[in-house]
């Protein structure tokens, strides 16, 4: 560098470096930004365009609420595959959160420090277990239970309703999808359930014992109350991983395309439809274009409910 330039040159000469540098990551940050934002349109276009053979030769409602689906007679029915997706879904929530949420208060108010962590430590080997392992295990376990037990044992006191109505000897069925989903989804909603409920401050906790609460009111009343966004935000979550699975479901739900009456029916969810059939029997026409508009009516079905939890967040964040 020259002699020449003085000190007050030099500063700033390093300010304006400086300022090309942040201008430069600032830049770079923003770019990659808006890729990742722009991944979901360009998923949702690619789709569609894939998708555009058969939503212009069948009406969109027949598609929609057909359960008739044969290839073969170019019938692309998708309701019986959106039925069995929501149905499983919905049956490994209702199954999963209360035990998760339990599990999660215990951890985090109750257990002491040696137990939690031997407890949070299987979670999160829980957690990465590949789903393959759990639709084996699914095979190997639930369904026989199911099978042998509790199908025969259910539709024996509870047959006289639809619901428990056992006509599927095999096991494959619902009910054995939303077993296995519901496992899946438990580590995801205790572990996230239970770092929302250590962040509340102790200070609340211990002025509710002050007052004369118990420790169960204590947790009921101030501790849950204030960590329910974020419990909210854990179901969430889980919610979504359970949509979207589809080994291990693809393995145990008995991939049928009928509309469950019951839960011993076998189900065929979207994403096991896609999995099972997608690189095969593309000779047949419009059978390409009909599994990947089911692929996009998942997406839209995601993008829906993570629009509506959304917006029941902003709505409990309000009244908070």
């Amino acid at each position: 560098m020259s002699a020449g330039i003085t000190g007050e040159e030099l500063a700033v000469l390093v300010l304006k470096r400086r300022k090309n540098k942040n201008r430069l990551a600032r830049t770079g940050m923003g770019f990659l930004t808006l890729l990742a934002t722009m991944l979901v349109p360009l998923i949702i276009a690619a789709l569609y365009i894939r998708a555009m053979p058969i939503l212009e030769a069948k009406p969109l409602g027949e598609l929609l609420f057909s359960s008739t689906w044969q290839p073969m007679k170019n019938a692309f029915g998708f309701l019986s595959f959106i039925a069995g997706t929501l149905w499983i879904t919905a049956l490994a929530m209702i199954i999963s959160i209360p035990p998760s949420i339990l599990t999660a208060i215990y951890l985090a108010e109750y257990s002491p420090q040696r137990i939690r962590s031997v407890i949070k430590s299987f979670i999160d080997i829980l957690a990465g277990i590949p789903s393959v392992i759990f639709g084996v295990w699914g095979m190997l376990i639930i369904v026989p239970f199911i099978r042998n037990f509790l199908g025969p044992t259910m539709d024996q006191w509870l047959g006289f309703l639809p619901l428990f109505q056992n006509n599927n000897p095999t096991g494959f069925s619902l009910l054995a999808g939303s077993l296995v989903l519901a496992v899946m989804v438990f580590p995801i909603i205790i572990a996230l359930t239970e770092e929302v409920i250590s962040a509340v401050p102790q200070g609340l906790r211990e002025a509710s014992l002050t007052l004369g609460a118990t420790r169960w009111q204590t947790t009921r009343h101030v501790v849950m109350r204030r960590a329910r966004l974020g419990i909210v935000a854990a179901v969430m979550l889980g919610f979504s991983r359970a949509f979207g699975e589809t080994m291990a479901v693809m393995m145990v739900a008995g991939n049928v395309p009928l509309i469950p009456r019951s839960i011993f029916d076998p189900v065929y969810p979207l994403t096991a439809l896609i999995a099972n059939n997608y690189g095969e029997m593309m000779s047949i026409p419009l059978y390409d274009s009909a599994l990947l508009t089911g692929a996009l009516i998942l997406l839209i079905i995601v993008l829906i409910f993570n629009l509506l939890s959304r917006l029941v967040l902003v709505q409990l964040l309000k009244r908070e």
